[in-house]
């Protein structure tokens, strides 16, 4: 993503709302494959020219697949019922003040991969960006939720486009890795891969959570950005 005036804006206004000597915590959340990472990624090259700055995804704080299949929840995966939200809300507590250790999810293997633990010291801005947030309490936030909660907004069609496009990537990709999660795919046609997509997994899961828990966030958050059909940030 293009440093754009947008972009700009955004992180003047996060080095506005750092104090001194304590952490700032900025929630980024949004639909599946709305590009919460990239403008994470992207948000934080540009903080960093003044501040220490880390970038989680929440994606850690999902439940393993094992405790999931367990509870019948793995059709589930990413609603929010599939989030240990205790443990995020302690971490973001502790990372103020102590090294936290935070998981780290796979999306090759589709799971909580130990290996890939992130032991964090206090930076100056924590963006953590993902699912499972909940609504702000109030303008007094608590420890353990963010100080800034953004919610990363597009025409849900754009989003169906770019969610296919993104699972038609791992797709190809598990071709030469027999360890992904999406080898289980790999037996059916492009087209019928594709299709899959949209009617199994978009429409039957990604869509009703959206519809459902993400995006009455956005009438909760701080900030509202808004990308075009060509991941654009627009006013």
């Amino acid at each position: 993503m293009k440093h754009s005036e947008g972009l700009e804006n955004l992180a003047a206004g996060l080095r506005r709302a750092h104090a001194d000597n304590c952490t700032l915590v900025v929630g980024l959340t949004g639909s599946v494959a709305c590009g919460k990472s990239t403008l994470a990624a992207a948000l934080c090259e540009v903080l960093a020219a003044h501040h220490s700055v880390e970038n989680v995804s929440t994606d850690g704080f999902l439940c393993p697949n094992a405790d999931l299949e367990a509870r019948g929840l793995m059709m589930r995966k990413g609603f929010p019922e599939s989030y240990d939200n205790d443990a995020m809300r302690a971490a973001i507590a502790r990372v103020r003040v102590l090294p936290t250790v935070f998981p780290v999810h796979s999306h090759e293997i589709y799971d909580i991969d130990p290996a890939l633990a992130r032991t964090i010291s206090p930076p100056d801005i924590l963006v953590l960006e993902g699912l499972g947030f909940e609504p702000p309490s109030g303008k007094e936030r608590r420890a353990g939720e963010p100080d800034i909660l953004i919610y990363l907004d597009a025409e849900t069609a754009h989003i169906e486009t770019w969610f296919l496009d993104r699972f038609m990537r791992f797709w190809h990709a598990a071709a030469d890795d027999p360890t992904s999660f999406y080898q289980r795919f790999r037996g059916m046609t492009e087209d019928k891969a594709r299709a899959f997509a949209r009617t199994e997994v978009w429409q039957k899961i990604n869509l009703p959570n959206l519809e459902n828990h993400i995006l009455p966030l956005r009438e909760h958050a701080d900030i509202v950005l808004r990308k075009d059909a060509e991941h654009r940030l627009v006013a």
